[in-house]
């Protein structure tokens, strides 16, 4: 998401696999992955061919077209469809992670309250609600110092937060397993799922949602030597890493943790409980420490986000898409104003999915839901647009998709049908809450009031600034000119 100047030297292969890795893999999914138990298998490879590879291959073509390699999804949209869907595509990313941050602060919350002794931090709503905004805020306002930290903290995490535990995890597991000990994973259990029943392909969603954000470090495969060669070698490196690190991960909390028995936002932390507490006497401290290490990996990738997608708001007010005055900066080059807009609306959701759901598993999934619908109403304009460049003039970048035009329409045309499936699988009201009428009830009207007022904002917005900035053309007239193609 971070911009930065082409004067940057080459990008190695693994500098920008390790930095893609950060943006899209995440240890805090896997309890989600082992509700599906053997089939968390089959979802990970279709979710990776269907979904995945084809977003990171159309990305790959657009930012590496001269001159789209700045601003992401808005360019890339607003290039192929018009502004205003740029801005549209842009709007969702940036709102999307405003109910990403909280789903993403939950985690840190569960773990933090193992940590102290302290259940009511994770499973009452008004402390948990205060918890959320007291971490958010934190994160926040020390990103006006400049992002130089940000960067090193997100490295760190990456590497304490989330490869080192879920290494563990998986040896544990795996030694567990071998000494013959019980499991809750039986050769009954099937590796293809019953896509008769509709609910079973809700959880189809959660792994979607396991490889968003790859297009993000598209922005940056110019900076490689040789894009057209190592891009598509570091995409296919990761499709393999986080398929088989995802899959055992997963596997790891179903073999050892019963199905009725996962903690959707604190499951991590109860796997490792268990199988240290099997190998060891005294797990506590052992299990509190690696706690923390999770916790840091998420906060890593809270604070490398904050700043994130407002980035993008920069690139879309010098194109005078929003009013210049929204993404000043300051002397650190932060979009102060965004930073805090970005904050109040992650307060806003933090009520809406802690009250309104009583705080428990049931705003978890809501907030899951939310993410992928409003992040998947971004990749539906993203494959959109991208088809019609195809079908129009082409594009030049410096990475083609091998196969030529039918190969690329191909690629683009399951991408965007994968996306509209999981949009509209995304309403279907998950198994664990399918056979509670009221939950459903309540679960499906959150999210569809959540979900439009999402959907009317970006152009409401777009259409309002576009008013207010032609009655206001004197004043701004200068602060657009120079960015002007």
């Amino acid at each position: 998401m971070k911009q930065e100047g082409t004067t940057k030297k080459s990008l190695t292969l693994f500098g920008f696999f390790a930095m893609t890795a950060s943006m899209v893999m995440a240890v805090y999914e896997y309890p989600t992955f082992a509700t599906s138990k053997l089939h968390l298998v089959f979802y990970l490879l279709l979710g990776g061919f269907l979904w995945f590879i084809p977003v990171a291959l159309c990305a790959a073509e657009m930012a590496t077209v001269d001159g789209w390699e700045k601003g992401g999804v808005f360019t890339w949209t607003g290039k192929n469809l018009g502004k205003k869907y740029g801005f549209a595509n842009l709007f969702f990313e940036f709102f999307e992670i405003t109910v990403g941050f909280v789903t993403m602060i939950y985690f840190i919350l569960g773990a933090l309250s193992y940590v102290f002794d302290w259940p009511a931090l994770n499973s009452n709503p008004m402390i948990k609600f205060i918890g959320v905004l007291v971490i958010f805020w934190i994160l926040a306002l020390s990103q006006f110092g400049g992002t130089k930290y940000t960067a090193k903290i997100a490295k760190i995490g990456f590497i304490v937060g989330i490869l080192l535990p879920a290494a563990i995890l998986i040896i544990l597991a795996l030694v567990y397993i071998v000494q013959g000990n019980p499991i809750y994973i039986s050769s009954k259990d099937t590796f293809v799922p019953d896509f008769t029943k509709v609910n079973t392909l809700v959880v189809f969603v959660s792994f979607i949602l396991s490889y968003m954000g790859v297009e993000a470090s598209a922005t940056h495969a110019n900076e490689m030597d040789n894009p057209k060669k190592e891009y598509p070698l570091a995409m296919l490196l990761l499709v393999i890493v986080a398929i088989v690190v995802s899959t055992l991960g997963g596997l790891a909390i179903a073999a050892v943790i019963p199905q009725d028995q996962i903690n959707l936002s604190a499951g991590v932390v109860q796997t490792f409980a268990v199988l240290l507490g099997h190998f060891t006497a005294n797990n506590t401290i052992l299990v509190k420490i690696i706690a923390l290490l999770l916790a840091f990996g998420v906060i890593a990738e809270v604070s490398s986000w904050v700043v994130g997608p407002t980035r993008g708001m920069i690139i879309a007010a010098e194109e005078g898409a929003i009013p210049k005055s929204w993404a000043k900066t300051n002397e650190h080059d932060v979009p102060v104003y965004l930073v805090i807009a970005q904050g109040i609306i992650v307060s806003i959701w933090d009520a809406v999915l802690t009250f309104g759901a009583g705080g428990s598993n049931l705003s978890f999934l809501a907030a899951m839901s939310l993410t992928v619908v409003i992040y998947l109403s971004g990749y539906i304009l993203f494959f959109v647009g991208y088809i019609k460049a195809i079908l129009g003039e082409g594009l030049n970048g410096a990475y083609q998709m091998p196969g030529g035009k039918p190969v690329k329409l191909i690629v683009a045309i399951v991408g965007l049908a994968t996306s509209i499936f999981a949009f509209f699988i995304s309403f279907v009201p998950p198994t664990s809450i399918a056979g509670n009428a009221v939950q459903s009830h309540e679960y499906m009207w959150m999210l569809i009031i959540s979900y439009v007022i999402s959907l009317i904002l970006p152009f409401a917005i777009y259409d309002l600034c576009q008013k207010y900035m032609h009655s206001h053309e004197g004043n701004i007239h200068h602060a657009v000119a120079g960015h002007k193609h």
